[in-house]
């Protein structure tokens, strides 16, 4: 898509994988630092063996710092930290973790419609339950908990729901969450004895006006030990999103709060099987949470760098809603966080009814004929569930500005082409 990597992380990862380059002048002190710190903590001084199942522990120590600071100093305990291969792994694991029981006594777990696919896919690979809950289109794809009470109480009569995942950024949707909003849905955990899991991967990518990232720790921990002593959380960071986008090195973690000592004891044997997240990725995620300090020569194009990545994105995000809400039939949600703008589009009866002759979803139909006669790849809405009667598309803002403004143009003059040819 066009992002540029971020010249310190690189340099690092460079260091680590070819220590030799540490007597290269071209490199700056900082990153050499780095990538000595990195070295110190590996199997044979090198990021070529196995390191702990759980992570490098000076990496695990830096997380759990970089948690105390983000959540205004709230403690955080390395020994509940996890690396993983990317947030997806720590994700499925906590679900295999999760997941038991035959018939009603099925673990249930609840996921937000609009969803991200690897939720419905891991659930329907562990044959757990799918217990849907839906966002608030009119609302900026609010949460609202009316709407969890409604999901949980029906899915009681059929599976034993254990599980409440939120995505927070949200994805596909980008809407992100009050702080209001989070404390009642602790609330509401806490009420029905529900695991919370809160995938917050997106947690940079904030772009609206009055919009902020609050984690679901912070306030957990803000609403008193109530609630902090009791509610079981796991909360999931990733490499790959944000200003890094460094997805294939498969960087991530996750933090486990009031889990039973019984059940971390099963956790570790877990993550043991996989024997241990990428070292490469673990190197990555250090740096993410240990950037640049002010007094340190990279500090300036880190945070050049950094800045403009984020100012692009939140440009994108306004470009985005400005031109699909000029289209008559479609009408876009503010992309308030994350990287995607999940649009809802009007189609033509005539249109619909050739889907179904077809055996097609509607919305797929829509966007096969747009890849087909433009290129232009979108995932249809029914990719990652919506209301019965409505269609959408999922699209990425992360192509350069000018290459986005065609892009949307294009999208915009075959959504009219469509619907004339429907009508």
């Amino acid at each position: 898509m066009g992002q540029k990597p971020i010249t310190f992380l690189r340099q690092v990862l460079a260091l680590c994988s070819y220590p030799e380059l540490l007597e290269d002048t071209k490199f700056p002190e900082d990153a050499k630092k780095r990538a000595r710190r990195i070295l110190e903590a590996c199997g044979g001084h090198s990021i070529g063996a196995y390191s702990a199942s759980q992570g490098i522990e000076c990496i695990r120590q830096d997380v759990a710092r970089y948690i105390e600071k983000r959540d205004g100093g709230i403690s955080s305990n390395p020994d509940n930290i996890y690396l993983s291969t990317g947030a997806s792994d720590a994700i499925v694991t906590m679900l295999k973790l999760l997941v038991c029981g035959e018939g009603r006594d099925r673990t249930g777990v609840m996921i937000s419609i609009p969803q991200y696919p690897l939720y419905s896919a891991a659930l329907a690979d562990l044959g757990a339950v799918q217990i849907n809950y839906y966002l608030d289109e009119d609302k900026c794809w609010g949460l609202d908990v009316a709407e969890l009470k409604r999901s949980l109480s029906e899915a009681r009569q059929h599976c034993n729901p254990r599980v409440l995942c939120i995505i927070n950024p949200g994805n596909p949707t980008g809407q992100v969450q009050s702080r209001q909003c989070i404390e009642d849905v602790i609330r509401f955990a806490k009420e029905e004895h529900l695991f919370l899991m809160a995938d917050e991967v997106y947690q940079d990518n904030v772009y609206a006006e009055g919009c902020e990232f609050h984690s679901f720790k912070k306030v957990l921990f803000e609403m008193g030990p109530e609630y902090s002593s009791t509610v079981e959380m796991a909360s999931f960071h990733s490499t790959s999103k944000c200003y890094m986008g460094e997805c294939g090195f498969r960087g991530g973690y996750m933090e486990i709060i009031n889990m039973d000592p019984e059940v971390k004891a099963q956790l570790i044997k877990l993550v043991s099987v996989r024997l241990c997240p990428p070292v490469p990725g673990q190197a990555l995620l250090d740096l993410v949470v240990n950037p640049p300090q002010p007094d340190e020569p990279s500090y300036a194009t880190f945070m050049k760098e950094r800045t403009a990545v984020l100012a692009a994105l939140a440009e994108k995000a306004k470009i985005t809603e400005q031109i699909f809400n000029t289209v008559p039939g479609i009408t876009c949600n503010p992309v308030q966080g994350a990287m995607y703008t999940f649009p809802r589009i009007t189609l033509p009866q005539k249109a619909i009814d050739k889907a179904e002759a077809e055996g097609q979803a509607p919305d797929m139909l829509y966007c096969m004929r747009l890849l087909e006669e433009e290129g232009i790849c979108l995932v249809p809405g029914s990719g990652f569930g919506q209301r019965e009667g409505t269609f959408h598309f999922r699209m990425t803002i992360l192509p350069p500005t000018e290459k986005l403004k065609i892009v949307l143009q294009k999208i915009s003059a075959f959504h009219l082409r469509f619907t004339q040819e429907f009508s």
